[in-house]
């Protein structure tokens, strides 16, 4: 497949790096070593599919000059619109185009991400109760610095998505309702902290914040026949999944611990699963629409 890369910053130049040779040209207004400013410069004849990794707020259009063209996208995440219409007419047109629409949430190709949906899926936890996720990193002077990061609401779009995703991949779309808990700007204009959650059938809690300096993920899953757990990512390795089964009345339980050290294997497992997708056209804006909606909501209550 004939790809090219939609912006050359940090996420760029990872697509760059896992797609290799397929890359035929490169493009970014500000970049002296892209081979175009913009996209639509591209000889269409040249290309199949496009990796963008640009800002919010061009992704919309883009996509839409690309899925006309009948090119193929994969879009970093989050892919956010005004409101719910523009995602649906993005689907339709994947649709009636034969093309994939993407958008990235490299963390479902986690090992312990893949092996906890597993999990779920086998029953063997029973009913689940409660789920805690917390995703920080030390970004926030990074983000203070960009000329366009900090904005809107801050922490919450940028990693509280991935959990929103996280959550899908796990559970499916949720029909509950999510609230803020708290939200703090301690050192950026938008928010750098912020706890949200929903409390329902299944009681969700979510924290994401700039301000973790050493970077660290975890997740919490409690259930009537024990719990599971993740600590880290193998990116920020070693990463450890423990899964408890519960002792009644009470008592130490019995628990299996797997742990990983090695590279973040994410990036090549998620391009070539695009690549499948391809084959066939298919999309992932459903998730898209629930993610964007949840977020819609939640954004005013946090800034």
């Amino acid at each position: 497949m004939r790809v090219i890369i939609v912006g050359l910053g940090v996420q760029g130049r990872k697509r760059c790096a896992v797609a290799g040779d397929e890359v035929v040209a490169t493009v970014d207004p500000f970049s002296p070593e892209a081979t175009y400013r913009f996209a639509e410069e591209v000889p269409l004849g040249i290309y199949d599919a496009a990796l963008l990794c640009i800002p919010d707020a061009p992704k919309i259009e883009t996509i839409t000059y690309l899925l006309k063209n009948f090119k193929h996208v994969l879009v970093e995440k989050p892919l956010f619109a005004p409101n719910r219409h523009d995602l649906e007419l993005l689907r339709e047109l994947s649709i009636s185009n034969k093309v994939s629409c993407y958008t990235a949430y490299n963390h479902r190709f986690e090992p312990h991400f893949v092996k906890m949906k597993e999990l779920l899926n086998s029953g063997s936890l029973g009913q689940i109760y409660a789920l805690k996720m917390f995703y920080g990193n030390g970004t926030a002077r990074l983000v203070r610095d960009s000329n366009w990061r900090d904005s809107g609401a801050g922490v919450l779009p940028d990693l509280g998505s991935h959990l929103l995703d996280t959550v899908v991949f796990w559970f499916g779309k949720s029909e509950q309702n999510f609230s803020i808990y708290s939200s703090n700007c301690f050192e950026n204009k938008s928010p750098d902290h912020v706890v949200f959650g929903s409390n329902g059938a299944l009681n969700i809690q979510l924290e994401v914040t700039l301000l973790s300096w050493r970077n660290h993920f975890y997740a919490d899953i409690f259930a009537d026949k024990g719990s599971a757990h993740i600590s880290s990512l193998c990116k920020w390795g070693p990463s450890q999944m423990i899964v408890r089964k519960r002792k009644f009345p009470s008592g130490h339980p019995n628990e299996r611990i797997m742990t990983l050290v090695q590279s973040d294997p994410t990036w090549g497992l998620e391009y070539a699963h695009f690549k499948n997708l391809c084959k066939t056209g298919e999309n992932n804006l459903d998730n898209d629409i629930w993610i964007n909606e949840v977020l819609a909501r939640l954004t005013p209550l946090a800034i």
